[in-house]
């Protein structure tokens, strides 16, 4: 039983710790593509939406994607799928984007803006952080309190004080 209770919190700081983990990486590539200078006239081929929720009690998200596709310097041609861009941009606009030329399927079509993605990502983490923080000292609390008292695993540790307040 004390696994579940360790478990738990740890599956939850590895998904947190992923999702931290795509911010940081999202906001390097948008920094990188930025930064190169380098810009192209891309086409967008197709502009939709996703839903996910929506269900019982919970709200409804909708996330606005659009296909671009451009030509690089060297002649390439670059497809990729970017969300939440514009939503007055629809199929056949041109619009300019940015790329680097190490990695020019990372292109964005969003302005440059560090000083926003900077913000975003460090409310992302933030968050992620708060969350981290939350699920270490839930587990240390569970094993302050509960992990070694006899009911809940035999582990020793547990004071008279705490099993008196217990009823054990």
């Amino acid at each position: 039983m004390n696994v579940f209770f360790y478990a738990v919190p740890a599956l939850i700081i590895a998904m947190v710790l992923l999702v931290a983990g795509k911010a940081v990486r999202r906001s390097l590539e948008l920094r990188s593509a930025w930064r190169s200078g380098l810009t192209a006239e891309a086409r967008c081929l197709r502009s939709y939406t996703t839903t996910d929720g929506g269900t019982g009690d919970s709200g409804v998200t909708t996330t606005l994607h659009h296909v671009y596709e451009f030509t690089t310097r060297e002649g390439r041609a670059v497809r990729f799928e970017e969300t939440n861009g514009k939503p007055t941009v629809v199929e056949g606009d041109i619009v300019t984007v940015h790329y680097s030329a190490d990695r020019p399927e990372k292109a964005t079509a969003h302005a440059p803006s560090p000083v926003k993605a900077t913000a975003g990502t460090v409310a992302v983490l933030a968050f992620c952080g708060l969350i981290v923080a939350f699920c270490v000292g839930f587990m240390v609390t569970y094993h302050q309190e509960f992990a070694g008292d006899e009911f809940f695993g035999g582990l020793p540790g547990v004071t008279d004080g705490a099993r008196a307040a217990l009823h054990i």
